[in-house]
């Protein structure tokens, strides 16, 4: 249970880093939001386009992947949607390598911004919470759990450790002159009546 919260919080979190990647800049001050999709498979350009068609497409794709593992606990889900977010950016990193010749983290120039940051982070954080979280239940162990016997209290007479059947121990407890009795102990004398006092 506490893994599954501590996953969701952490695939919460890398979601929201990839959906918010785009509007921060990504290259050399230019936002995710300005590169488009098809760019990633033919080749970047400096054209832009709509937000909808933009990169933010298949990081808000790998974002909804994301809440659905959530929503259903799948570890596979969320595992999904961070391989989404990683192979998208890591396959615009490719691009934009071969479009500018070469990137450049930090010094002078045109340089990787924080929105690629944000992306990687986002779905590093992804597969973190997938290996994180339990999962749901398989159904062998809620049948286990759902058919398994309930221990009685028996108070200070325990219950039978051989077996499934409580049971309770008489009063009566034969001694060495009674072997060869029957579970009832030992046969009693009827009954006289009552006396007759003179």
């Amino acid at each position: 249970m506490i893994r599954n919260v501590i996953g969701s919080i952490l695939a919460l979190a890398g979601a929201a880093a990839a959906v918010w990647s785009p509007f921060r800049a990504w290259y050399d001050g230019r936002h995710g939001r300005d590169y488009r999709v098809q760019d990633l498979f033919i080749g970047i350009t400096g054209t832009g386009g709509p937000l909808p068609t933009s990169v933010l497409l298949p990081l808000a794709f790998g974002a909804l992947i994301a809440l659905l593992g959530v929503l259903l606990r799948s570890r596979l889900l969320v595992a999904l949607s961070g391989l989404v977010v990683l192979g998208f950016t890591a396959l615009w990193m490719v691009r934009q390598g071969l479009a500018a010749g070469s990137l450049t983290v930090g010094g002078d120039g045109a340089r990787l911004g924080t929105g690629v940051a944000l992306a990687v982070g986002g779905g590093v954080l992804l597969l973190v919470a997938a290996v994180v979280m339990s999962g749901r239940p398989s159904r062998g162990e809620i049948d286990e759990g759902r058919h398994a016997p309930q221990e009685e209290d028996w108070g200070p007479y325990g219950s039978d450790p051989g077996g499934t059947v409580p049971y309770r121990e008489g009063p009566y407890r034969p001694g060495p002159h009674d072997e060869g009795h029957g579970p009832e102990g030992p046969p009693t004398r009827p009954w006289p009546g009552p006396r007759n006092e003179r």
